[in-house]
């Protein structure tokens, strides 16, 4: 007697075992199927990112070459580029 209700609970201790095995799968392929379903999208957002940074950059280095003081303030705005000594005057020391 001892011995079948040992092996009924090991049973039972099983079958939960099992039903939560397959819930845990079910739920890892469904994660994954919604991965694979985002990865055009994130794709494609990471292309954007690489094409915008680049055309900052483009822009950054047609400033130095072509300097124009409302590109150069558009620039500061954005956080392109650290704003000019001349509006942004630098506190000297003290002398003696």
């Amino acid at each position: 007697m001892k011995c079948n209700s040992l092996s009924t609970i090991l049973l039972g201790v099983l079958a939960v075992s099992a039903v939560s095995s397959l819930v845990l799968c079910w739920s890892f392929i469904s994660s994954v199927r919604d991965a694979r379903a985002l990865q055009p999208q994130v794709a494609a957002a990471q292309n954007n990112r690489a094409i915008a940074s680049s055309l900052a950059n483009d822009v950054v280095l047609y400033s130095r070459a072509h300097p124009d003081p409302a590109l150069n303030q558009i620039l500061e705005i954005v956080g392109l580029k650290e704003k000019s000594a001349s509006t942004n005057p630098v506190a000297k020391p003290a002398s003696k």
